[in-house]
This record gives C-alpha cells, structure tokens and sequence, in this order.
C-alpha cells in the first residue's frame, strides 16, 4: 500500500498546486478521488478528474495547468483533446504516474465548497468538488456505461452514506446484470488492489451484497 499512499500524496501536492496558481477556481473536482480526499471513500484512486468551468477558455486553462506542472515534475503525456484535457505527470518521489483528466462540457451540476486532505500528510486544500448526490448520479451513468467494479464499489459506499440510488428500471437491471458479471478475480485483485486490508477481506467475502441488495428492493417499489 505504501505506492498508493505516496502518490495520495502526490495528489494532495497537484491540488495544492493548482490551488496556488489560482487553476482550482475555474475547475470542479469529482471522480473517486474527489470522494476519497473529501469524504474519506474507503478505497485508494489513482487519477484526478476534474470539470472545466462554463465560460472558461480550454487553451489557456490547458497552457495554465501545462506551465505549473513542468515547473515541478515530469509531463509524459499531455494533450487537449475535443472533449478533455488529458496530462500525465511523473515524480521522482513516486512511483506511479498520476493521470489529470479535466472535461471540458459539462452540464448544470451541483458542487459545494470541500477540503481535500489525506491522513498521510498534513496540507490540506480547498476545492470545488461535486455534491454527493452529482457523485451518484455520475457514477451510476458511468458503472452503466464502463462497467467497472470500482465505480459500484463507489455507489454502494455512497448508499451507505445516504444517498439514494435515483436510477430508471432499466438502468437497475442493467447494474443488477454487470454486477453478476464480475468474477472472485475482479473482487480479490481488481478491487483488492486498491483497498487496506480490512476491506479486502470484507468485500473477499461479501462481494456488493449491500447494493445488490437495495436495488433490487427498489426494483419492486
């Protein structure tokens, strides 16, 4: 785990970056790492996604973001694509790559204002992250379309902290039906990866009990 806590702390670092450059005011935090350093999801996440502001230029904020980051690390990979601007940024302290993924359209969300902070260090940065409840909306969309267990792993961890799971029935059955899809390997390796041992074991044995659980309750309403 100790690769996985460094590069949080990379993170924190960009954040803190971004934030002193006066970047974070035109960007929106979400993704899993947004849930992790602002609300203490019980999985490590390895990338920083971000939203661009309504309004805001793409090419400056790209040539911004592309000024910052050279100054202190490492950029293997960037690019400004049609729909996102993409970095991919090195540090002589960690060993993972950190991905920086920011998209550029977006519609009207909710976000409020929330500190990021890790327990592995003491800085902690003010961001503008998205509202739990975008969050499950976000991921549902994406656990439908990638079908990747983290993203479930994120909604059943944002149901137990109360945010109701707002899906079509189709959308239910859908996740109902990748969810079954996923083998002992997705839970053990795939998601165990990223996950403290004590969790490892829970999910090891229970897999997404909980969630499947609750929609299929709401299957029925």
């Amino acid at each position: 785990m100790q690769h996985l806590q460094d590069l949080e702390i990379f993170e924190i670092e960009i954040l803190e970056l971004l934030n002193s450059n006066k970047i974070l005011d035109k960007l929106f935090f979400g993704g899993g790492t947004m849930l992790r350093l602002c609300h203490n999801l019980n999985r490590y996440s390895t990338d920083l996604d971000f939203w661009l502001d309504i309004g805001t230029d793409s090419k400056e904020i790209f040539k911004r973001i592309r000024l910052s980051l050279e100054k202190n690390y490492i950029i293997t990979d960037a690019a400004n694509k049609n729909n996102t601007l993409l970095f991919e940024i090195k540090s002589e302290k960690v060993k993972r790559n950190l991905k920086i993924e920011v998209r550029k359209e977006q519609s009207n969300f909710e976000w409020e204002k929330k500190i990021a902070f890790s327990t592995f260090t003491n800085k902690q940065v003010m961001v503008n992250a998205l509202t739990l409840k975008q969050m499950m909306k976000n991921k549902i969309s994406a656990a439908v379309s990638r079908k990747i267990i983290r993203d479930f792993f994120d909604i059943e961890f944002l149901f137990k902290r109360g945010v109701e799971i707002i899906a079509t029935q189709d959308e239910l059955r859908q996740l109902l039906m990748i969810i079954s899809s996923f083998k002992i390997r997705d839970y053990k390796v795939t998601l165990g990866s990223v996950l403290e041992e004590k969790e490892r074991n829970y999910y090891s044995e229970n897999e997404l009990k909980l969630l499947v659980e609750e929609i299929h309750r709401k299957l029925l309403e």
